[in-house]
């Protein structure tokens, strides 16, 4: 069985500033014209390819469900898992990760399972390439690495994978020898199951307060970085403000 997991209980700040409360949207959910044009049913589509896609929700969470009960045909559907984070407010990105592992986990027989933040615009042929790599992924791509906004990801003097991400938007540091350094796009893919819930686990027992990278660094830290093919992502949006989300429905509108 292959699981996709798309994560998307934040609290979407940014892309709600100064919107009165009643006008205030989940932004995966969040559309200008067709109720199609959503990150989440273009995320959902790229991840038809699966057998169960689990959503973890939070914000507008009830927004969210009937959202997918109205626009998903059924041959969606009934791959489509909706599950509630209660601590999406007060716990960071790493607690929906844990809960869509862990509803994954209940599962049969899982070979693999591809987890993707909701608020990504990904193409289409660059999406495939992480499905259809017979390996694990993680990705980057090209844009200049901000330390404000992104997540650094370097492979050290040893040859390991290693995430860097500052809460607090301010500057990066590297305290040790690389041999390559990329600006990380988001989406992963595993397939050791067993080494995924391990980690899963150290990331309860550890660091509940942590993002989902404390989980996705315990994960590569268990493999051997053999098993990992790093892919580049032609064309990768972040959307964080609606400014972000109008360029990115004009890319959809282009490649009708």
């Amino acid at each position: 069985m292959k699981v996709a997991v798309i994560t998307v209980a934040g609290i979407s700040s940014r892309f709600n500033e100064g919107i009165d409360e009643k006008e205030r949207s989940l932004k995966a959910i969040y559309s200008e014209g067709k109720a199609s044009d959503t990150l989440l049913a273009h995320l959902v589509k790229k991840c038809s390819y699966a057998d169960r896609i689990i959503i973890v929700g939070g914000y507008k969470y009830e927004d969210l469900k009937q959202y997918v009960t109205r626009q998903f045909s059924e041959r969606y559907k009934e791959k489509i898992i909706v599950i509630y984070n209660e601590h999406y407010k007060d716990l960071a990105s790493g607690y929906s990760l844990y809960l869509g592992l862990e509803e994954a986990f209940r599962l049969p027989n899982i070979e693999e399972l591809l987890f993707v933040e909701g608020d990504l615009d990904i193409d289409c042929k660059s999406f495939s390439d992480v499905v259809n790599a017979g390996k694990d992924v993680v990705t980057c791509h090209c844009d200049p690495i901000q330390s404000n906004r992104d997540v650094l990801l370097y492979r050290n003097r040893n040859e390991e994978y290693k995430y860097l991400f500052n809460n607090t938007h301010g500057l990066l540091q590297i305290d040790e020898p690389f041999s390559c350094i990329y600006n990380s796009g988001q989406v992963w893919k595993f397939r050791n199951i067993k080494k995924l819930k391990e980690a899963n686990k150290a990331f309860y027992e550890e660091s509940k307060e942590g993002t989902n990278l404390f989980i996705i660094q315990e994960y590569i830290e268990r493999i051997s970085t053999k098993e990992i093919k790093v892919v580049c992502l032609e064309q990768w949006t972040n959307c964080n403000t609606r400014e972000d989300y109008k360029k990115i429905k004009k890319r959809w509108e282009a490649e009708e």
